[in-house]
């Protein structure tokens, strides 16, 4: 039976009782963005409901301090769903997303989702919606006699290919069906180019909306997969020489329910609100380029020679640019941002990309011309007489970008910004410190 479009708790728990739910899991992410749950039984379902459960925030990465932990969890009525599975006692669960608040009744700071409830409530203030449309990649992997994850792939297809050379079609397939138990509208599932690469896309949504079903489709994902006895990573380069994995994500901007980004008298039938948005993204997107790509492996990902984007640039065609408008028009147009990983935090990475493109619609920024060209077979003068820079080429190098930028540690907010920056430079330290199996093949029997 479908639940109802905005749920009360009344209607909370009267779903609770019919299914027969034991368990009820509250999420919430961290700051790196991992999902983190507090389960309570089914008895204290209505003690939930009346925000009345705490939990101890000092041990959350980056949350807050001994002193201050005390946290408030308030569910969000809407994500309320049952689990399609049941746990291994063969006990029924259901989940709530929340909301963190501190026991003085204000929003925390630290909370990933209310940093993108910051941004937009500012677009809602500029008359815009914003809907966002994510495209995750991941692998599938084997796992060895003692369950643990390798980089073995299952088949040997390709881009769009079928069973039996895609033998993931079928974990593939019981991820769709529990996805589309959850409340998901899955457009699309095929198989992509690497070996082992997967790739499920959801219908758009608000941006909100949105990036509570990416953090659920990665918890299904891998649920599905280990009750496989396979291993699903969002890791963005997990395998040498074969395609990363990536989060292509669509936006687009809606003012009184038309698509602000066209205009059929527009040049490419956009509007001047579309351009200077797609300006505000490629003025900003090596400044948040830690937020959407925040893993040391994130930049082993963005190279020449593997599809993903590395040169900041935009077209109207060219599925070589890091910022692409897909040929649908009216109510279908939008900007495609193709540099974002899905190891990202997506509350944080929706927040910086949409305040990015605010950004250029406050400043009426304008975008250099479309590129038509492959931009990766430019020569370097070719692309800097286009204007044409680079993304980041490693974590290192994106963080310290990140801190040039006003408007990243605004959009974040201090605790936020603070905490991730403090984080990535310890993972970047512990990088760069260790001696790895590459060094050791390369040198040990040579110097």
């Amino acid at each position: 039976m479908p639940k109802p479009a905005h749920l009360t708790k009344e209607e909370i728990l009267r779903i609770a009782h019919d299914a027969n739910v034991r368990f009820v899991r509250l999420q919430f992410s961290d700051i790196l963005g991992i999902v983190k749950n507090v389960a309570i039984p089914v008895s204290q379902l209505e003690k939930a409901l009346d925000n009345e459960i705490m939990f101890d925030g000092s041990s959350i990465e980056g949350f807050t301090r001994i002193e201050e932990s005390d946290m408030n969890l308030r569910p969000v009525y809407d994500t309320f769903t049952l689990f399609p599975w049941q746990n291994g006692e063969g006990v029924k669960e259901a989940r709530l997303i929340c909301d963190v608040y501190r026991p003085d009744g204000q929003p925390f700071a630290g909370d990933p989702r209310y940093v993108l409830k910051r941004v937009m409530q500012q677009a809602a203030e500029m008359g815009f919606s914003v809907n966002t449309g994510p495209e995750c990649e991941f692998f599938l992997f084997r796992r060895n006699a003692e369950g643990q994850p390798t980089t073995r792939t299952h088949d040997d297809a390709g881009y769009f290919d079928l069973a039996p050379v895609d033998l993931g079609e079928a974990t593939r397939r019981e991820i769709v069906l529990a996805l589309e138990e959850m409340g998901f509208e899955v457009e699309a599932s095929h198989h992509e180019v690497a070996n082992g690469q997967h790739e499920i896309d959801f219908r758009y949504d608000d941006a909100l909306v949105t990036a509570d079903r990416v953090t659920t489709f990665k918890f299904v994902t891998r649920t599905v997969a280990q009750n496989q006895g396979l291993h699903a990573t969002f890791m963005p380069k997990p395998v040498f020489g074969i395609n990363g994995s990536g989060m292509h994500t669509h936006l687009s901007l809606f003012h009184d329910g038309r698509n602000a980004f066209y205009d059929p008298n527009g040049k490419y039938q956009l509007s001047e609100t579309a351009l200077h948005f797609i300006a505000g993204l490629l003025a900003h997107a090596p400044n948040f380029t830690a937020i959407t790509n925040p893993l040391v492996n994130s930049y082993k990902r963005l190279v020449p020679g593997y599809e993903a984007p590395v040169y900041v640039s935009w077209s109207a065609q060219n599925r070589s640019a890091m910022v692409r408008v897909p040929a649908s028009r009216e109510q279908g147009t939008r900007a495609e941002l193709r540099s974002p990983d899905p190891s990202c935090n997506p509350y944080l990475a929706f927040a910086v990309i949409i305040a990015s493109g605010l950004d250029g619609i406050k400043r009426q920024l304008t975008p250099p011309d479309s590129v038509e060209q492959n931009i990766y077979h430019m020569t370097p003068q070719e692309r800097a007489a286009h204007g044409i820079g680079s993304l980041p080429g490693s974590l290192e190098e994106a963080i310290e970008l990140l801190s040039t930028d006003p408007l990243m540690r605004e959009t974040l907010g201090e605790h936020v910004y603070t905490h991730f920056v403090d984080a990535k430079r310890i993972e970047w330290d512990l990088y760069r410190t260790q001696v790895h199996r590459w060094e050791l093949d390369q040198y040990l029997g040579v110097f």
